[in-house]
């Protein structure tokens, strides 16, 4: 499955999160190591939610960017 994920610049480093998995978040000093610890995180929630024969929440979410005038 394909997730989508937020990536925000941090006043240490980077975090992240999944609009589509709650609560799943990581955090790196860098950009490469952000999104390798999401995978895991991701992995992990989602293995996790197997064990506890919860459902797994299919991806929703799309990116998007709008047009402003300021």
């Amino acid at each position: 499955m394909r997730y989508l994920v937020v990536i925000e610049r941090t006043d240490t480093g980077y975090s992240a999160y999944s609009p589509d998995i709650d609560g799943c978040i990581a955090t790196g000093e860098t950009k490469d190591e952000v999104e390798k610890n999401m995978k895991e995180a991701i992995e992990f929630h989602l293995e996790g939610l197997a064990i506890e024969k919860h459902e797994i929440p299919e991806p929703h979410s799309y990116p998007n960017y709008l047009e402003v005038s300021v």
